[in-house]
């Protein structure tokens, strides 16, 4: 193989990757690769929602890590549809418009379901890795315990009825 093809192709692809391609991070656009948002996104929220992200999404709290995609296939497992964004955009819209026990034990009840899965691999885990078991139960602990928030909520959780006039409360 020739060494001027190869300078020439070098050369070509610096050529290339200077005009199209944006390597200077002070030049990337602010928007790239960021969520803009929508109205949706800034909409009020049941008071629960807050907290339940602040645990739900941090793994060193609740004992696992959920996944936009975990969060998306919870939503469609209760017939509701998630764009993909920020996983607490996506938890705060699945909860954003709940006036039913029923609704959020359902949630609850799928999130359980995923993070079971998790438990079964901590479990195998443990077994084939004696040594590093208190870890794994550790996590699992941190599973049952915000389980048991699930069940506090969905308890505490005081029902909206619709009515006709909105300042009827």
């Amino acid at each position: 193989m020739n060494t001027d093809d190869i300078s020439d192709l070098k050369a070509e692809f610096d050529k290339f990757v200077r005009e199209e391609c944006n390597i200077d991070p002070e030049q990337q656009n602010e928007h790239e690769n960021q969520d803009l948002g929508d109205p949706a996104d800034e909409e009020p929220v049941p008071g629960f929602v807050d907290d339940l992200t602040d645990k739900l999404l941090a793994p060193s709290k609740c004992g696992v890590y959920l996944s936009r995609l975990d969060i998306k296939r919870v939503a469609e497992a209760i017939d509701e549809s998630l764009p993909i964004k920020e996983r607490k955009k996506m938890v705060k819209m699945m909860f954003r418009h709940t006036t039913k026990r029923e609704y959020l034990r359902d949630a609850f009840d799928e999130f359980s379901r995923h993070m079971n899965g998790r438990v079964l691999i901590y479990q195998e885990l443990s077994e084939a890795f004696p040594a590093s078991a208190y870890i794994f139960d550790a996590n699992i602990a941190k599973v049952k315990k915000t389980q048991k928030l699930f069940d506090q909520i969905v308890n505490d959780y005081e029902e909206i009825e619709p009515t006709s006039d909105p300042m009827m409360i």
